[in-house]
């Protein structure tokens, strides 16, 4: 199925036209269904097609004194349709409307949805090969831990929205289920086959089983991988904004001409975007809980999703759009400074290697616990004392008993560290 939105129109798939544009999709695909099986002359269908528009005004004007949106809606074809609205809404209760074309919606806004992820990827991917090998440290506890490379980084953002991409199509394909069953579900005054067939026509799965509603577990679940996607680039944000820390400053934001970052001090350049990602990544989980709340409802259907799902199937999916769109940016347009990043990686004075020192030592048959007493001694000593912590294991007898200076030297390259970075990448870009 080809979606008949474009990313720039996410908002266009929750305008009030919009939604009544699917409820008529709806009517007419139930009522061609009802043709097939006998029950509505093909003459009265085509006068449904051709009569039958939507007129929002007019609806929300009905709507005043019905205090009810589907009669409204009904009232409204009605009055266009004239005699043979009657067989309009046949056999129906008013979420058999609602259900069906909520699932049409939320597949569309999946659409979109995937095209952003897969170009947020390609960009992420760009810049994974263009600083494959480019050193810098890794950090553990916010500490710093062993060298890494800045391709690796991005690598792993890739992996990650590569996973939610498989999670989007999954979700997309999970909540694309209309039902037509009825009041309660059991095919009282429309059958089956109308169902299935008018599902066919909109390229919907007819539900297993539905009481009045499609059971609402179907949407939590996609809810729920909205809100894995937004914190994932909360995740991605919020490692950019503890890059562009003045003392780490090693990726930065885009920072625009005639940008302002502070009114109190010119001086500022802040990570603005990446935490408003960080917010609005908390927004979109909150309705992620809110579609888990519409999971238990009372008996067959209450009316207590429909307020809900009215904000969050629209502020979820445009708010995610958004995310997606604006991480894009961000990271097309990161500043990138690899100076820095080798200034970091020097920044303990050589203690990034202390395991190498410490499996070299294993390898020439010292014992884990010695060598790991030995190389801590001097470790410890080069961070108390800010000493160079090669120039310590140098000059340590208990190291030189075991090894020569050119294998201390190759402990200290930071190369050989990064050895297996090609067989990453062959794994996550294969």
């Amino acid at each position: 199925m080809i979606t008949r939105y474009s990313r720039k129109e996410m908002s266009q798939i929750w305008t009030g036209e919009a939604k009544y544009r699917e409820w008529l999709r709806v009517e007419i695909a139930v009522c061609e269904a009802w043709v097939k099986y006998g029950s509505i002359p093909p003459k009265a269908l085509n006068v449904i097609k051709k009569r039958a528009k939507v007129d929002v005004d007019g609806i929300n004007e009905l709507e005043k004194t019905l205090k009810h949106d589907v009669l409204a809606f009904l009232t409204s074809l009605s009055e266009k349709v004239g005699k043979d609205s009657r067989y309009i809404h046949l056999g129906l209760t008013s979420s058999d409307i609602l259900d069906t074309s909520f699932a049409i919606q939320l597949r569309e806004a999946a659409s979109i949805l995937v095209e952003d992820i897969k170009k947020l990827m390609a960009v992420i991917k760009k810049k994974a090969f263009k600083y494959k090998k480019t050193p810098m440290i890794g950090r553990t506890h916010g500490m710093h831990a062993e060298p890494t490379t800045l391709g690796l980084v991005f690598s792993l953002w890739y992996d990650e929205m590569k996973r939610n991409l498989e999670r989007m199509i999954r979700a997309k394909d999970i909540v694309s289920v209309g039902k037509v069953s009825g009041a309660v579900g059991t095919f009282a005054n429309v059958p089956p086959e109308v169902e299935e067939h008018a599902c066919s026509l909109l390229e919907l799965k007819p539900a297993r089983i539905s009481t009045q509603i499609v059971q609402r577990d179907i949407h939590a679940e996609y809810f729920l991988t909205l809100s894995i996607i937004a914190t994932s680039i909360e995740k991605i944000a919020t490692k950019i904004r503890h890059f562009q820390v003045t003392e780490v400053q090693e990726l930065e934001e885009p920072f625009t001409e005639g940008q302002k970052g502070s009114s109190a001090m010119p001086h500022k350049r802040n990570p603005i975007l990446s935490e408003n990602l960080c917010g609005l990544s908390r927004l979109v989980r909150s309705y992620a809980f809110s579609s888990l709340e519409n999971i238990p409802l009372w008996h067959e259907r209450d009316i207590s999703h429909s307020s809900v799902e009215r904000v969050i199937g629209p502020d979820a999916t445009i708010l995610l759009d958004f995310m997606l769109d604006r991480l894009k940016y961000v990271i097309e347009s990161l500043q990138i400074y690899p100076e820095n990043m080798e200034k970091n990686l020097s920044l303990t004075r050589g203690l990034i290697f202390s395991q190498k020192v410490l499996l070299k030592l294993v390898e020439k048959g010292v014992s884990r616990e010695k060598a790991y007493e030995i190389t801590q001694e001097n470790a410890m000593k080069s961070w108390n004392k800010k000493l160079n912590f090669k120039e310590l294991i140098l000059n340590d007898k208990g190291v030189r008993k075991h090894l020569s200076i050119g294998e201390i030297e190759d402990c200290f390259n930071v190369y050989n560290d990064l050895k297996n970075i090609d067989h990453i990448f062959e794994r996550v870009f294969s």
